[in-house]
């Protein structure tokens, strides 16, 4: 599995997890991981860290480490993988990855480092910056998104 991140500004740092990952490990991950990510893509103060409802990233723990670090944490409706624009940049990184045809894991695992490293900032900034299109599609859909 792959953590991913990224900004406007573009993508942040992957991190390949080896093993199942729990809210323990993930706390570590972003803690390792979060805060220089956003340095490297140059993030100013007030930005809005954002995850999905999965357990293991909304238990108490984690919410509280989040809080005692002070990060600000975008509310997030449940089941809701249309409005998450992580999603649509793991597409893009999906289809990176197969037109390269990986023969193994080893090299699925490199290719998938390289190609993250390769999407440009626009792509990242396309998706934050029709985000407000994704929310008004899913609202007048009735919580599905038809296109953005």
């Amino acid at each position: 599995m792959l953590w991913r991140c990224f900004s406007a500004k573009g993508p942040g740092r992957p991190i390949r997890v080896k093993e199942r990952m729990n809210g323990a490990m993930y706390r570590e991950i972003l803690s390792e991981n979060l805060l220089p990510s956003a340095r490297a893509l140059k993030m100013k103060r007030g930005w809005v860290f954002q995850h999905d409802n999965d357990p293991k990233l909304t238990a108490r723990a984690t919410k509280e480490w989040l809080r005692k670090k002070h990060f600000k944490v975008l509310e997030w409706p449940s089941q809701s993988p249309d409005l998450n624009p992580i999603e649509y940049l793991w597409s893009e990184l999906k289809v990176r990855v197969a037109q390269r045809q990986p023969q193994n894991i080893t090299a699925l695992e490199e290719i998938c480092m390289e190609e993250w490293a390769k999407i440009p900032a626009t792509v990242c900034e396309n998706l934050v910056k029709t985000y407000r299109k994704r929310l008004t599609s899913v609202i007048a859909n009735k919580g599905y998104i038809t296109k953005y």
